[in-house]
């Protein structure tokens, strides 16, 4: 199921406060990609995981 876009209007990147967008990671999962520092914080049961840690540097 893909994030409502009401939702995305809430949430912003915990590392640089940008705007997330939705994209397909590497083996084709749900993920948020910040439009600032390029981090992709996974979507996990359609609950995003918004945690540094969690996140993996996009390419």
């Amino acid at each position: 199921m893909p994030i409502p876009p009401d939702l995305l209007a809430l949430v912003v990147c915990p590392g640089c406060r940008a705007d997330l967008e939705p994209a397909a990671g590497p083996a084709g999962e749900e993920e948020l990609v910040c439009t600032g520092c390029g981090n992709a914080y996974p979507v996990r049961d359609d609950i995003p995981v918004l945690l540094l840690d969690e996140a993996r540097r996009r390419s």
